[in-house]
């Protein structure tokens, strides 16, 4: 066979309807979506979905064929296929010129600098490139299922075979995916991250205070607390900026945190935690924070020093560490690290709280961002704390399997949108954003209080599995103030947008998708943990200040 005879054989091979339908996906995907994205992320996701569209188209075929459903006349299949042709080729063009207005369309809700151009020429390369690749592990599935249905075709009726091939072929995927390929990259992530996690910074030296964590004198060992936990007990304000910052003598504020080198199982960093925070003398300052780390350890400072200002350094805040990957990771391949961390740390420690005298014992309270906010949320037993209720809890972040937050917006008052939505009278829970709106309700708090601190351009928090055959609540009840005009819902295409924006949720100015400003946090733990004699003409001189430096 000739040079031209293979070629033309090859390019046979190929589904139209596949085609079709992947170059479809393909012009969609350029379509904007939570996020901004460099041409290289948006070639790599066009590509995906150029791959998934023509899976679609072959899968389509294949069921027409199962069902021997008669296939179109001569006449009609060239014409349907000459229209088709030009209908995705026109969509695909315009799409291509569309891409800057889109991407800038985002970036100019967020205040970033627009792009001269999305370099369609160059998202299409590396999407056809991407796509190849995804052909090809496609072929070799295809030929594994076909030696399966030969073999089972002989004791079997066709049809019957069709459904176990298929079925087995799915089951060793899953199996192979799962125990050999997922393990494997998480075995090498958790390699890398781990000696990230290590690596000691010459710049943080170990404290020189017996009374601060870490030191030579401290139960946890400061070679064990980790990278992420030496900047957190290393970086936090000190007594003296605090006290200058409002002309009087302060606190320094108590940080207690514990690396997952520390100990060997989770009860037991608990433990050491809490023996930890009763030797620096956190049970004795008037706020105690136990706050769940990202997955990474990592606590946003904006987080945690606004709060030790607000109450001049009496406070006490407790962490610890469970993980060493980036929470989209950990999210996707065990969120469960973070609950379980959560709640061994808080049983710890408030089973501890619940022996003091409650007169003298200091207001307890909740803090968690990202995969933290899963894990915070979930920490405390109900019927628990009903019997000796803590105060509230401030959470930012929430991702979308955190099973409270999805409660609260799913049974949210009618007429609220599901990226700000109001739940009951707002007594004990409420939300905001980058704008605050906790004063929606007035002044009308009850004795816990807890808030979630959302953006409506939070893959984390927006992402769903239904996004691939459902359009979501938060575009149906009308869009945020940080979302573009131009984002609409496609069937698997938004599911593999908003899926590429979880791991550049941070790539973002602060105030949009996953990263938070101070003056958001200030709001929230001003409401939440009621700092004495406190005015708002004393919030704003806290954010000034954040934003100043």
């Amino acid at each position: 066979m000739g040079v031209q005879s293979r070629l033309k054989a090859f390019c046979g091979s190929f589904s139209f309807i596949g085609l079709a339908v992947g170059t479809l996906f393909f012009a969609l995907s350029l379509s904007p979506s939570l996020l901004p994205r460099n041409f290289v992320v948006q070639g790599v996701l066009s590509g995906f979905a150029l791959a998934a569209g023509y899976g679609l188209g072959v899968l389509l075929v294949a069921f027409w064929k199962y069902l021997e459903l008669p296939p179109p006349g001569t006449q009609l299949d060239r014409w349907s296929k000459r229209v088709t042709t030009v209908s995705v080729a026109a969509v695909t063009v315009v799409f291509l010129w569309r891409a800057t207005v889109w991407q800038n369309s985002i970036r100019s809700l967020m205040e970033m600098e627009p792009v001269p151009t999305a370099y369609p020429a160059r998202v299409a390369g590396i999407a056809l490139l991407t796509a190849i690749v995804w052909l090809v592990v496609a072929r070799g599935i295809s030929l594994f299922w076909s030696w399966i249905h030969r073999r089972m075709q002989r004791v079997m009726p066709r049809r019957v075979s069709y459904a176990v091939s298929t079925t087995l072929v799915v089951i060793t995927l899953l199996l192979v995916g799962n125990n050999v390929f997922a393990r494997l990259a998480l075995n090498a992530a958790d390699s890398v991250f781990l000696e990230l996690d290590s690596h000691i910074d010459d710049n943080i030296a170990q404290p020189a205070s017996p009374f601060v964590c870490g030191s030579s004198e401290s139960l946890v060992a400061w070679d064990a607390i980790g990278r992420r936990g030496r900047e957190f007990i290393a970086a936090g304000p000190t007594r003296e900026s605090i006290s200058e910052f409002w002309g009087r003598d302060a606190n320094q504020p108590v940080r207690v945190y514990v690396g997952l080198a520390a100990r060997e199982t989770v009860k037991e960093r608990a433990q050491l935690a809490l023996d930890e925070l009763i030797r620096v003398g956190g049970f004795d300052r008037s706020l105690l924070i136990i706050a769940t780390p990202t997955g990474t350890g990592w606590l946003d400072p904006g987080g945690v020093d606004t709060v030790e200002y607000l109450h001049g350094g009496d406070t006490a805040i407790v962490s610890m560490q469970y993980s060493y990957l980036p929470s989209w990771i950990t999210i996707l391949v065990d969120p469960n690290r973070s609950q379980n961390s959560a709640h061994a740390l808080f049983d710890a420690v408030y089973n501890y709280w619940t022996t003091l005298p409650k007169t003298t014992r200091p207001r307890l309270y909740l803090h968690g961002l990202s995969l933290g906010a899963l894990g915070s949320a979930a920490s405390a037993d109900l019927f628990t704390v009903f019997e000796d209720p803590i105060q509230g809890g401030v959470w930012s972040g929430p991702p979308f399997p955190s099973v409270p937050w999805a409660r609260a917006t799913s049974y949210r008052n009618s007429g609220s949108p599901m990226w700000l939505p109001t739940f009951r009278d707002g007594s004990m829970l409420r939300f905001t954003g980058r704008e605050c709106a906790l004063d929606q309700w007035g002044t009308r708090w009850g004795p816990m209080r807890f808030v979630y601190i959302q953006h409506a351009s939070d893959p984390m928090t927006f992402f769903s599995p239904d996004l691939a055959y459902r359009k979501p609540d938060w575009l149906s009840d009308g869009r945020g103030p940080d979302v573009s005009p131009y984002l609409s819902w496609y069937p698997i295409v938004t599911f593999l947008q908003t899926a590429f924006d979880l791991p550049m949720a941070t790539s973002v100015p602060f105030g949009y998708g996953h990263n938070f400003l101070p003056a958001s946090y200030i709001d929230a733990w001003a409401e939440v943990s009621q700092p004495p004699d406190w005015s708002p003409e004393q919030t704003e001189q806290l954010k000034n200040y954040f934003t100043a430096n």
